[in-house]
């Protein structure tokens, strides 16, 4: 099949411009992107930055409002447990810190995630969930630096479960 020079000059003129659309496009849905990621960013830079001065009513304002764009962030889930365990939302907590598990199964090798997710269970009346995360706490045998009373506590709790599981 034979072409004429100016079919040939259009073909290569739509290609060219489907080219330019395409990369003007890809801009555009990345600035977008961007932006909404810059967003997501800022929400969690500030619910950490409150957190970690104490303020946890107005931290819970921004780590909900990030974990209905990113439900399935492993870090939002984890800090929106830590956050909503220190204002006493403890179904809450059990809930995100639950759901950090889930979405990644190695935590249990985090010491002090294992013993705050036993203790938000113990809290909500869980007791044989809590128990079994307090016997994996238990049979890690070590404590981490930051808390060397790690074993101790974890003794504590699995005590009081007995008691109010008798």
């Amino acid at each position: 099949m034979q072409f004429r020079e100016s079919t040939r000059r259009y073909i290569l003129l739509a290609m060219v411009a489907f080219v330019i659309i395409g990369l003007i496009v890809a801009k555009v849905i990345a600035k977008s992107q961007d932006e909404h990621f810059a967003n997501e960013d800022l929400l969690f830079q500030q619910a950490t930055q409150l957190s970690n001065t104490g303020n946890f009513e107005e931290a819970s304002v921004y780590i909900n409002e990030l974990l209905k764009t990113q439900p399935n962030s492993e870090d939002a889930n984890y800090l929106g447990g830590l956050i909503s365990a220190n204002i006493g939302e403890m179904k809450q907590a059990s809930i995100l810190f639950q759901k950090t598990l889930d979405l990644n199964p190695h935590r249990v090798e985090d010491p002090m995630f294992m013993l705050r997710f036993g203790e938000t269970l113990f809290n909500v009346e869980r007791y044989e969930d809590a128990k079994t995360v307090l016997i994996r706490c238990q049979e890690s045998a070590w404590a981490p630096e930051e808390f060397p009373n790690y074993q101790n506590r974890v003794a504590e709790l699995l005590k009081s479960i007995d008691e109010n599981i008798k």
